[in-house]
């Protein structure tokens, strides 16, 4: 038979955590419990004294992106083998197609290029214009092609920006296919006006960059998706929430019933806006991301957010441009190419910020990381938790173990960390994806090409509009 045996460790899902073995076999979890047996052939795994948690999963992630007249340093390659060195063993990418770009067309270039990548990918696909094309793409895509989450761009102007037109198209276009819109939400309009108003105040560095995007920015756009989405009466994912503004829109839809989610990065709940002041301009440059970091006190707001459950996963937007990439802005902050890293150090800074200062339990930390993300997504239960049957993904964990974070030991090929420095207690030792032991202890065994393309059906009948017809067709006329 051969397989994987995970002896002796504490296994830890999002609804409880136990002391049990895992057997993995053909790349599946075949059996968890106690004094489980090792088929002849098996490896034998001693996780004594340590935590096995699901394999996170990234949601929000940018390999290889073509961006602002560049192209991201990571790849599917290597931004995956990173993920597996800090446990993250699943992605959800972005197909983003070019104004006019056909969605289909897109995505296949897309997924030619993950072919390389070293763990299994899903992909969001964007909507960045609208036409009859684009309404029978979108069903093709989540019908033969597994898609079912589409994302909206409410900012870049000139660019990517999707007006509320096509909002309204895309999102109904969605509730028809049972698929999940996301948004990107920042006040494109504003954004643009305000940044040619800082440049026009001679703020040219990197420091213009939060003051064009405050938090009102993003806030009136995530209402404003929230609203949309609440009269078409379809669910709706906010992708990186960097604000209590924001985070406390989202709060008050959900207590009036509305189905939104949100996700927070990892970077928005440790790195605040100070970075963009610090007068080296590859430093200050390197951190420039939208939503940008923000000011102290939304760091906390963010947290009681998650808390709460109000926000939903954690990701890390992994977008990364090396120092000569981001200095076509060193004249002018609107063209440094925009995106940070974090898919290796993601698990090991909510670990620590948040299970190590008691702001959330070993299992809601599976939840915020790996299983929130797989049941929103469709990918629940192959991924996000650990059961007979499910993908065998699995992070052994070291909850008194110590790492210091930095550009100098990542995998990423950026030349930079944002988290550059920081100590945290809580770190991988082991990662195991599809069954195979791809990282033991500092020793990352990436193999090229070995993820596995994710299709996601389509949500049920909750999602679908045929149940709001009634409320739709013509009331019948009053006899009098």
């Amino acid at each position: 038979m051969g397989g994987l045996l995970i002896r002796g460790g504490t296994v830890v899902n999002a609804d409880y955590a136990r002391r049990a073995d895992v057997l993995c076999a053909d790349g599946l979890i075949v059996a968890v419990g106690e004094n489980l047996e090792a088929p002849a052939g098996a490896e034998t795994l001693d996780a004594g004294g340590q935590l096995v948690l699901p394999g996170g999963i990234d949601p929000h992630t940018h390999m290889q992106l073509p961006f602002m007249g560049t192209v991201a340093a990571d790849d599917f390659y290597s931004g995956t083998a990173a993920g597996l060195a800090g446990g993250t063993t699943c992605i959800i990418d972005f197909v983003i197609p070019d104004p006019h770009e056909p969605l289909l067309g897109a995505y296949q270039k897309w997924r030619g290029w993950a072919r390389k990548a070293a763990a299994d990918y899903g992909f969001h696909v964007a909507v960045t214009w609208w036409s009859d094309q684009v309404h029978e793409d979108m069903g093709t895509l989540v019908h033969q092609e597994g898609i079912n989450s589409f994302k909206h761009f409410m900012a870049y102007k000139n660019a990517i920006m999707a007006d509320d037109e096509t909002l309204v198209n895309s999102f109904r276009r969605a509730l028809e296919l049972g698929a999940m819109p996301t948004v990107h939400a920042e006040n494109g309009e504003l954004v643009f006006q305000l940044q040619k108003q800082i440049i026009e105040q001679g703020i040219t560095g990197p420091e213009g960059h939060p003051l064009s995007r405050p938090p009102a920015v993003e806030a009136e756009a995530a209402q404003r998706a929230i609203a949309i989405a609440g009269v078409l009466e379809v669910p709706l994912y906010v992708v990186h929430v960097s604000c209590a503004e924001s985070a406390d829109a989202i709060a008050r839809a959900r207590a009036a019933g509305q189905r939104v989610f949100g996700e927070v990065l990892a970077g928005h709940l440790v790195v605040d806006d100070s970075v963009y002041r610090n007068p080296d301009f590859a430093v200050a440059a390197a951190h420039v991301m939208s939503p940008p970091f923000r000011e102290q006190r939304h760091q906390e707001a963010l947290w009681r957010a998650l808390q709460a459950g109000n926000l939903h996963t954690t990701a890390t937007d992994h977008c990364t441009f090396c120092a000569p990439q981001k200095a076509a802005g060193r004249e002018d902050f609107r063209k440094i190419p925009n995106g940070c890293g974090g898919i290796e150090e993601r698990m090991m800074v909510i670990w620590d910020a948040g299970v190590n200062t008691g702001r959330m339990t070993p299992s809601e930390f599976v939840g915020v990381t790996s299983a929130n993300a797989a049941r929103i997504f469709n990918l629940y239960p192959r991924k996000g938790v650990i059961a007979a049957g499910a993908d065998a993904d699995l992070v052994l964990w070291d909850p008194e173990a110590s790492r210091t974070l930095s550009a100098r030991t990542q995998r990423s090929r950026v030349d930079y960390n944002v988290f550059e420095g920081r100590t945290v207690t809580g770190v991988p030792t082991h990662t195991v994806c599809q069954g195979r032991l791809v990282y033991a202890r500092g020793d990352l065994r990436a193999e090229r090409g070995a993820g596995r393309y994710l299709k996601r059906p389509p949500f049920g009948p909750v999602f679908s509009a045929l149940s709001r017809k009634a409320r739709l067709t013509k009331p019948t006329a009053v006899q009098r």
